[in-house]
């Protein structure tokens, strides 16, 4: 009875988790450039469960009046001792173009990252909603400097009247080339972690390539995050959570009929 209250247990934990997962989802729906998360779950090992007697010192538990089975002595089964959230996958699959027309927002078709300079190091990300700073430097809308191919930040000159990027990153201002944007990619998508504000950080041992997607100028990578898909695996997992509750309620009044009433002398 003790364990089936804990499988239920790590059930809503690992439904818990999904939840989290799901909502995290929905609140950056209208993210640009987020790639939706998916929590992978996994079954603890299971028991195999038998009749620890059977077959010791040639005692057979299934005889009765001369009858029994055999030398097959049979086995209970299996036991589960319930599931827990494996990994936080996330989905790398393209998000819809929408058109800004606005020079520096960037949308990427295909694999690449732009990188960006921050106070823990470089960081990686999808989204290219970038601005220029008063200085002139190309920026995401949290101030961090976007880096070109020589590691450092690209600036633009204050008289520009047109700004063209190219499909590799290159950067015109009226019609003459400044600099090239940090355009690159992993062999392993693994390689590359969330880290928060819609950046990720690479993996002990990761080395970025060149990337072999293209630079889309005017417009915005949206989140491919489906809502009405989102919406749905939440009733879902609403429902799972609620049966592991009902579970737990369960196993709790049998253990209590059995304390309590089973259990007493008269």
């Amino acid at each position: 009875m003790w364990r089936g209250l804990y499988t239920a247990g790590t059930g809503m934990i690992t439904e818990s988790k999904r939840t989290d997962t799901l909502a995290n989802n929905l609140a950056n729906a209208n993210t640009t450039g987020f790639k939706r998360d998916e929590a992978i779950s996994r079954e603890f090992h299971p028991m195999l469960i038998k009749r620890i007697n059977d077959g010791i010192n040639h005692n057979d538990v299934t005889s009765f009046k001369q009858f029994h089975v055999g030398e097959q002595y049979p086995v209970v089964g299996t036991l589960g001792l319930g599931s827990y959230i494996d990994e936080i996958a996330t989905e790398h699959s393209q998000g819809a173009f929408e058109t800004t027309g606005n020079p520096l927002d960037l949308a990427i078709s295909g694999n690449g990252y732009f990188a960006i300079q921050t106070p823990n190091g470089v960081r990686y990300t999808r989204d290219g909603n970038f601005y220029k700073s008063a200085r002139g430097e190309i920026q995401t809308v949290n101030g961090q400097t976007v880096l070109g191919r020589n590691g450092r930040g690209i600036t633009i000159p204050q008289d520009t009247v047109s700004i063209m990027v190219g499909s590799k990153g290159e950067v015109y201002a009226d019609n003459v080339q400044i600099g090239q944007l940090q355009f690159v990619q992993f062999d392993n998508r693994r390689a590359v972690l969330k880290q928060g504000n819609n950046l990720y950080y690479p993996q002990e041992g990761a080395r970025p390539a060149p990337a072999t997607g293209e630079i889309q100028q005017g417009l915005l990578e949206r989140s491919n995050t489906n809502v009405v898909s989102e919406m749905v695996e939440l009733i879902n997992n609403y429902r799972m959570y609620e049966a592991g509750s009902k579970a737990v309620t369960t196993q709790d009044a049998m253990l209590d009929k059995s304390v309590n009433d089973v259990g007493r002398l008269t």
